[in-house]
C-alpha cells in the first residue's frame, strides 16, 4: 500500500510503497476514503523539515532540553548517532480520516466489515492507504453523512474540546483569533450553542468565509473594525471568552486577548502560538487562563487510546471518542457546515504534489482531502470493493387507470394551487388569471392571510388552509404544487393519489426515497398526469434556436454558464438542512433544457464543486456520446447575463444569450431579434401546454420517463459530490 512520509533531516515527502498495517486485537482494519490535511500543524511540521538543523533547534526548544539531557547521560557520540538516526528515517503524516472497515481484530464488536467509520490520531489516521485504529479512536458515521465531511472528524474534535474549556453561555459574545480549520470550526460551533462570534484574522477571504458560517462579524487584528464590533456587541464590557486558534511567533494574539475580554474572562489556548502573558493586563482583569490539549481526555493515555480502556461517563462526559461521536452527530444534522472549508480536494496520488503547493504558497486553502482510490481488483480485496456509485433512474410503471366521466369540450379546466407565494404570484398566476378555458377554484397557503390575498388579486373562487378538502373536491381537475421544496414530493404523491392532473414547481423530490414515492403513486392510481415547471425547453426564443439549428449526425458538446448570484441573506433557500441544496432545487431547470436540446436523457453524472461557496460544475454523458458541461457559480458579476449557452456539433453553433438574443452558426447564419428586456423563458408557453393537455386528455407536455430521469440526474450531483467520482445513471434510458 501506499503512505505519504517525510524525512525531517533532509524535507522529502514521499508517497512510499509500505506493508499493509496488520489487524491486532482491539482494533480495526480502515481502508482509508478521505484524510484531511491539518494545514496548520501538518505544514508547520513540513516547514519545519525544511530548516536547517539551527532552524529545527530553534524551532523546537523542547527536543533541544532533551537532546541536552541525553548528552548529560549518554555522551555526545551516543546521542550523535540517536538523534540522526531518527531525524534521517521517515515520519508519518495526518491524524484525520474517514473510512471503510476492511477487517475487524478480536475483541471488537461495535461495527464489521464494510461499516464507514471516522478515525483520529497522528499513529493511526495516517495519510495511508491502510490504518489499524484502535477502539477509542474511531467511531461509525451516522448514516446519510458524506465521507468527505466524516474525515473533519479529528479537527472538529479539536474545536470541540476547545469550545467546552471555554465553557459558553447562552446570549455570550466570544472572539476567535485565527480563522483558519481550527479557527473556522471553533466559530461554528459557538454560534451553534447559542454564543455570538467575533472573528479576527489578517485574511479577509476566511473573514468573509467566517461571516458567511455564521459569525457576527470579522476583521483584521490590526485594524480598529474587531475592537469596534467588540464594543458594539457588548456594550463596551468585552468578550466573556477568546479562542487563541492562531499559530506564529508573534505575540500579537495573547495581548488583543487582554485588550478585548472582559473583567474576569475566560482565555483558551487552541492553536500553538507565542504565550508571553502581559502581567499587568491579565493580573487586572483576572483573566482565566485555559489550554485545550487537543481531541479530549484520553489524549496521550497509552491505557486509552491503545488497550481502550474508556473512562466511565459519570466521572468523564467527554473523552476523544465521545467527542468525535459529538462533532459527526452536529455533522450529520446541518448544525455545523464543512462543504464550504474544502478549498481543494487532491487525488491521493498527488499527494507530494499537493504539500509543495501548500508549502510554496501556491496553494491557498483552509482545508486540503485526499480523495483515495479503491481497492485493487485482487482476488483477497475484490470482495471487499466498494461498487462505483451509482443512482439508480426508478422506472416508470403505470397501473390501471381509473375510469373518469368524459369532460364536457367547453368545460373550463377547474385549477386549485397549493402555495401563493412569491414565484406563483409572479411568474404563473398572471398567466393563468383571465386565460380562457381556466377557471381558478381555490388557493391554499399555510397562512389565511396569503391565501386572502392571493383570492384577491387573481380571482379565485376560495381561499382555504385545508389541502384535504381540495383534494376531495370531484370538481377539481389540477393541482398546483408551488410549496417549499420539501413537500414538494409529498404533495404530489396526494394528489396524484386523490386522481388530479398535477403541475408541480422544480424539484419534483429532493431524495431518491421521495421519487420512489411519487412513482408508486404513479403506479397505485393509474394517473400519470403529472408535469415539473422545467419551463425552459417552452421559451419560443431557444424553440426557434432549435428548430433552425435543425437534426444532428454526430455528438455533441453542450455549455451551459448558470451565473445565479448570491441569495440575500434569510432567502429560505439557504436551510439547506430541510429544503435540500440550492442546486438540488433549481438545477432540474438547466439538466432538462440539455437533455431536450440532445433529445436524450443523461447516462452519467459528474459534479465537483468550487472551494469555500456553492459554484459547482456538472458534466452530463448521454448515449450518443453529446456531453454537457453545466457551470452553476454564485461568484460572478451582477451585471452579467445569469444564463448562457452553447451547442456545438456538425459544423453548426447554437448560442442562446439570457433568452434576450439566440443565433446560429452554420453554412447560414442566423440571428434572433432583440427581445424586450422581460425575458420570456417559456412559463406561459408551458402553461397553455398544460392547460391543453388536461382540458383534452392528450399526452402531457413531457413525458414522465423525461420527468424522472431529469430528477435522477438532479440527485446525483450530491452523490457526486460525496463521492468524488461520475455517478451511473442505472436504468438511464
Amino acid at each position: 500500500m501506499k503512505q505519504v512520509v517525510q524525512n525531517y533531516k533532509s524535507g522529502e515527502l514521499a508517497l512510499l510503497d509500505v506493508p499493509v498495517p496488520g489487524c491486532k486485537p482491539g482494533g480495526v482494519l480502515v481502508r482509508s476514503a478521505f484524510s484531511l490535511i491539518s494545514t496548520g500543524t501538518e505544514l508547520m511540521k513540513v516547514s519545519e523539515a525544511g530548516m536547517s538543523m539551527v532552524g529545527k533547534a530553534r524551532s523546537r526548544p523542547d527536543q533541544v532540553a532533551k537532546v541536552m539531557q541525553s548528552v548529560a547521560t549518554n555522551g555526545v557520540p551516543a546521542t550523535y548517532r540517536k538523534v540522526m538516526g531518527k531525524l534521517d528515517s521517515y515520519t508519518p503524516l495526518g491524524y484525520s480520516l474517514c473510512g471503510v472497515v476492511e477487517q475487524v481484530g478480536p475483541g471488537i464488536d461495535d461495527v464489521k466489515v464494510g461499516d464507514l467509520v471516522a478515525c483520529a490520531g497522528n499513529e493511526h489516521a495516517l495519510h495511508a492507504e491502510l490504518n489499524w485504529v484502535p477502539k477509542n479512536l474511531y467511531t461509525p458515521v451516522p448514516d446519510g453523512l458524506a465521507p468527505r465531511h466524516a474525515a473533519f472528524g479529528t479537527v472538529g474534535s479539536i474545536a470541540m474540546q476547545g469550545v467546552r474549556q471555554g465553557e459558553p453561555q447562552l446570549g455570550e459574545v466570544a472572539l476567535v483569533i485565527g480563522l483558519g480549520l481550527i479557527g473556522q470550526l471553533v466559530a461554528q460551533l459557538l454560534t451553534a450553542s447559542g454564543v455570538r462570534v467575533v472573528g479576527a484574522d489578517p485574511d479577509p477571504a476566511r473573514c468573509e468565509l467566517a461571516e458567511r458560517l455564521g459569525a457576527a462579524a470579522c476583521g483584521d487584528p490590526a485594524s480598529a473594525a474587531v475592537e469596534a464590533a467588540v464594543a458594539e456587541l457588548t456594550d463596551g464590557h468585552g468578550v466573556d471568552q477568546v479562542y487563541l486558534a492562531a499559530g506564529g511567533g508573534s505575540n500579537q494574539p495573547v495581548e488583543l486577548a487582554a485588550r478585548l475580554c472582559r473583567d474576569r474572562g475566560r482565555v483558551v489556548d487552541i492553536g500553538k502560538c507565542r504565550l508571553d502573558l502581559p502581567w499587568n493586563a491579565y493580573y487586572e482583569k483576572e483573566l482565566d487562563v485555559r489550554f485545550s490539549r487537543s481531541y479530549g481526555p484520553g489524549r496521550y493515555d497509552p491505557a486509552y487510546e491503545l488497550e481502550g480502556r474508556d473512562y466511565p461517563i459519570g466521572y468523564v462526559r467527554w473523552t476523544e471518542r465521545r467527542n468525535l461521536a459529538c462533532f459527526l452527530d452536529l455533522l450529520a444534522r446541518d448544525r455545523v457546515d464543512v462543504e464550504p472549508l474544502i478549498s481543494h480536494l487532491a487525488d491521493f496520488d498527488d499527494a507530494v504534489e499537493t504539500y509543495q503547493r501548500l508549502k510554496d504558497g501556491e496553494l491557498k486553502a483552509v482545508a486540503v482531502l485526499f480523495r483515495y482510490p479503491g481497492p485493487a481488483e485482487g482476488p483477497a480485496e475484490a470482495a471487499a470493493q466498494a461498487p462505483a456509485p451509482s443512482v439508480t433512474v426508478p422506472e416508470v410503471r403505470r397501473g390501471a387507470k381509473p375510469s373518469a366521466p368524459p369532460r364536457p369540450a367547453d368545460a373550463p379546466v377547474r385549477v386549485a394551487f397549493a402555495g401563493a407565494g412569491n414565484y406563483a404570484t409572479s411568474m404563473l398566476l398572471p398567466h393563468l388569471a383571465g386565460r380562457d378555458g381556466v377557471e381558478l377554484s381555490t388557493v391554499v397557503t399555510t397562512t389565511a392571510l396569503s391565501a386572502a390575498n392571493a383570492k384577491r388579486k387573481f380571482g379565485f373562487k376560495e381561499a382555504s388552509t385545508d389541502l384535504d378538502a381540495v383534494l376531495d373536491d370531484k370538481s377539481v381537475d389540477a393541482v398546483f404544487v408551488v410549496t417549499r421544496h420539501s413537500s414538494h414530493a409529498e404533495l404530489t404523491r396526494r394528489a396524484l393519489l386523490a386522481g388530479k392532473a398535477v403541475f408541480v414547481e422544480k424539484p419534483l423530490a429532493l431524495t431518491e426515497d421521495e421519487l420512489a414515492d411519487v412513482l408508486a403513486a404513479v403506479e397505485e392510481s393509474g394517473n400519470d398526469r403529472l408535469q415539473v415547471g422545467f419551463n425552459r425547453r417552452f421559451a419560443p426564443l431557444l424553440q426557434e434556436a432549435k428548430q433552425r439549428f435543425g437534426a444532428r449526425t454526430g455528438p455533441a458538446s453542450l455549455r451551459y454558464l448558470v451565473n445565479a448570484g448570491r441569495l440575500q441573506h434569510g432567502s429560505w433557500y439557504l436551510q439547506q438542512g430541510s429544503e435540500g441544496s440550492r442546486f438540488a432545487g433549481e438545477g432540474g431547470h438547466f439538466i432538462d433544457t440539455a437533455s431536450w436540446l440532445l433529445d436524450a436523457d443523461p447516462v452519467s453524472v459528474y459534479a465537483t464543486a468550487a472551494p469555500g461557496n456553492e459554484d459547482l460544475n456538472v458534466v452530463l454523458r448521454y448515449p450518443d456520446g453529446s456531453t454537457a458541461t453545466i457551470s452553476y457559480v454564485t461568484t460572478g458579476a451582477a451585471g452579467f447575463p445569469k444564463e448562457t449557452l452553447d451547442l456545438v456539433a456538425d459544423g453548426k453553433v447554437l448560442r442562446l444569450d439570457d433568452f434576450v438574443r439566440a443565433s446560429v452558426y452554420g453554412r447560414k447564419r442566423w440571428v434572433s431579434s432583440r427581445l424586450p428586456k422581460a425575458r420570456d423563458k417559456g412559463q406561459n408557453a408551458e402553461l397553455a401546454a398544460f392547460i391543453r393537455a388536461v382540458r383534452t386528455g392528450g399526452p402531457m407536455p413531457v413525458p414522465l420517463e423525461s420527468l424522472v430521469a431529469t430528477t435522477a440526474a438532479t440527485l446525483a450531483v450530491r452523490t457526486g459530490l460525496a463521492g468524488g467520482a461520475p455517478v451511473t445513471l442505472a436504468g438511464a434510458r
